[in-house]
């Protein structure tokens, strides 16, 4: 039992800008009191990603109107906060500095604690604000920037699983649906068009890592593979468009059938006292009807929970900050001092190999 406590999170770490105010009660339930996101689609869309500089300017632009409205649809005001709860990382860095640099200045002026939150921690506990989950349990995420399988063990500590050995999922759409000639952001694109009769039994596209001991993932082959069959068709029609999407989905979900049924598996070894263990996916790819139906009867099949947050809470938000800030805060776990730096890269798992991107920035998943 905790006092009830009130979180302010702020979210700046890729294209949206975000502030919320989240309720943690005595019993440990969680309820957002006030969301607020503000996407940059936009101001992006033309370049067909995300810009770094022009995100920055974004949130700055924007940030503090978000924050008081976020405060005036709580019906709270500062005095009312118990902590600030900031994404320190990973993320491109200008957006992060503009984020952590705003809780650091509200912190110092209301003399309340500030959390420098991982972002991907953010997304772990998600599942006990939304339904509650004890831990520990299985996460899958799935973003534009990460593809990991993770085991939540409790508030700050997690064992990564899992990992991508070169693209993330969402990158994979992204470049996919480019390649195609389709909007930004890529996976609804690619989904959407896939949903337009295409054929998914048409292309048969390589399932990277499909029967491999390990549980990482790889999905750069897969895109090779699209470029190839989109060339050889060329110039594509809506119908060729339609059938490389969803063969391009299908051997997606194959392939995180076969890694993800590998970690329940595993799961199940090692937790025997589990009696109804979870999977939760989370990230913006986890919006994914096709791939979401995949894990639903993947985890129907070994008698798991499958937990699927609302879609607004897969993709960047800040209740999932303000959140992890109230979980940190009610196990005791200390505040961050005013001279913490924001990280671009930040593994979860402290402890795992790096198997990409490791330099002086520290390991990039």
């Amino acid at each position: 039992m905790s006092p009830p406590l009130r979180i302010l999170g702020i979210e700046t770490s890729c294209d949206e800008t975000a502030a919320s105010v989240v309720l943690r009660d005595e019993e440990g339930g969680g309820r957002i009191l006030g969301d607020v996101v503000l996407s940059q689609l936009e101001e992006h869309s033309a370049y067909g990603g995300v810009v770094p500089e022009i995100a920055a300017r974004a949130h700055v632009e924007a940030l503090d109107t978000l924050i008081e409205e976020a405060l005036l649809r709580a019906g709270v005001t500062l005095k009312d906060i118990d902590a600030i709860a900031a994404t320190s990382g990973p993320g491109l860095i200008g957006g992060l500095i503009v984020g952590l640099m705003t809780g650091k200045a509200i912190a110092r002026a209301t003399g309340k604690p500030l959390y420098a939150v991982n972002h991907l921690e953010g997304h772990a506990l998600t599942a006990r604000l939304t339904d509650g989950l004890s831990f520990p349990y299985l996460m899958l995420l799935v973003s534009g920037g990460h593809t990991q399988l993770i085991l939540v063990k409790g508030v700050g500590d997690y064992e990564r699983w899992g990992t991508t050995i070169d693209d993330a999922l969402g990158e994979a759409f992204d470049k996919t649906a480019k390649l195609l000639g389709l909007p930004y952001p890529g996976g609804p694109a690619v989904e959407r068009a896939a949903a337009r009769n295409g054929n998914p039994e048409r292309f048969d596209f390589p399932r990277p890592l499909v029967g491999d001991a390990r549980l990482d993932f790889s999905f750069s082959g897969l895109k090779t593979a699209v470029r190839q069959a989109a060339q050889s068709l060329e110039p594509v029609t809506e119908q060729d468009i339609a059938d490389i999407c969803a063969s391009f989905q299908r051997a997606i979900a194959r392939t995180l059938k076969d890694r993800v049924g590998r970690g329940l598996k595993r799961f199940t070894g090692e937790y025997q006292s589990v009696d109804r263990p979870a999977l939760v996916v989370a990230g913006g790819v986890a919006a994914n009807q096709t791939l979401r139906q995949t894990l639903q009867s993947l985890c129907d099949g070994q008698g798991f929970r499958f937990v699927a947050p609302p879609l607004q809470l897969c993709t960047d938000n800040a209740a999932m900050i303000a959140w992890a800030g109230a979980e940190r805060l009610a196990a005791g776990l200390p505040a961050d001092g005013l001279n913490v730096a924001p990280r671009s890269r930040w593994p979860l798992d402290s402890e795992a190999q790096a198997l990409i991107g490791s330099g002086k920035r520290g390991a990039k998943a």
